[in-house]
């Protein structure tokens, strides 16, 4: 595969969620698969693209968000 990346379906995509390792809340804005190796071997983990409150978007691992409050 020569893409980088695909999207993901998601049940909270433009939900309000929060990383659960950092404890910042947002909105989903998109999970993806993402190639996140700069060589010759892929190494493949999906990302969840979160907007926090001041309109910057941050990435953690999808496996820790979970819905906000």
């Amino acid at each position: 595969m020569t893409e980088r990346y695909e999207y993901l379906p998601h049940h909270l995509l433009r939900h309000r969620v929060r990383d659960g390792a950092s404890g910042t809340e947002g909105v989903l804005m998109a999970a993806i698969n993402e190639n996140v190796s700069d060589s010759d071997h892929p190494h493949w983990t999906e990302l969840a693209y979160i907007r926090a409150a001041s309109d910057r978007e941050f990435t953690t691992e999808a496996s820790n968000i979970e819905p906000a409050e």
